[in-house]
């Protein structure tokens, strides 16, 4: 069985100071979610990284993106091991923001997974469609793409521990969402995907959802099938509401 997992990405958000607090009040609850086999998890900035990592350690902490070359002269990157100098060793890669306002590619993204492997760390992958996309009916296509050229030439024991995320462009910030029989398909569309590539390894891959995730609606989508947790933004900014998405998937 794979285990359910809520992932809060806080983009650019958080000083330092306000992560330390949320850090805090985080402890509590992630023992509530481990008691209930549920694992959690944040994505802060890189300048709160170390301070979240610090107070509660036994949260997952992932960094929002990374560089597959290890040193150079790419000012403003981070590598891979600057982050595990930091004991950070979860990545979200390929977010669509990451795509949409950084030149982020299919191709990066595979760059940057394969370099996380090599160092033993865990990507979630991010994939999704634009709202034109979707409207003329090209999601699928738009998915397989993102699938078979980020996932291209890697090890079938690295991609059956790594996680995808799949946030439809359209939902995300927007308030739309996309409804749980969508996240379903196309999550189940991304396993079947992965069994192509590498075989059983898609039984134990986490395919998240992600897109105006709230507390009220998250205990829908991962009532289906192979909506194995959520990648969430606003709603994981604030301890209540994230607190109330462990507890509405639980109770």
């Amino acid at each position: 069985m794979r285990t359910k997992l809520i992932f809060g990405n806080w983009k650019m958000n958080k000083l330092t100071s306000e992560a330390r607090e949320f850090a805090l009040q985080s402890v509590e609850f992630k023992k509530y979610a481990d008691e209930h086999g549920v694992q959690i998890g944040v994505a802060p900035t890189f300048t709160s990284l170390s301070v979240v990592k610090e107070v509660n350690p036994s949260l997952t902490v992932a960094a929002q993106n990374c560089h597959f070359e290890e040193k150079g002269a790419f000012t403003g990157e981070i590598s891979i091991p600057m982050l595990l100098d930091l004991h950070i060793d979860w990545v979200i890669i390929g977010h669509s923001e990451r795509r949409t306002y950084f030149g982020e590619t299919n191709e990066t993204c595979n760059k940057k997974i394969k370099a996380l492997f090599a160092h033993d760390m865990t990507p979630i992958y991010c994939c999704g469609e634009t709202l034109e996309q979707f409207e003329n009916g090209l999601t699928k296509e738009v998915i397989k793409e993102q699938i078979n050229v980020g996932l291209a030439d890697l090890y079938k024991e690295h991609v059956k521990n790594m996680v995808i995320a799949y946030e439809p462009i359209w939902s995300i910030g927007t308030g739309k969402n996309a409804s749980k029989e969508i996240a379903q398909d196309i999550c189940s569309y991304i396993r079947d995907l992965v069994k192509e590539m590498y075989g059983d390894a898609s039984e134990t891959v986490r395919i998240l959802y992600g897109g105006s995730v709230k507390p009220e609606n998250v205990r829908a989508y991962l009532s289906e099938k192979d909506v194995d947790g959520a990648l969430v933004g606003g709603a994981s900014l604030k301890v209540d509401s994230f607190k109330q998405l462990i507890e509405n998937i639980v109770d």
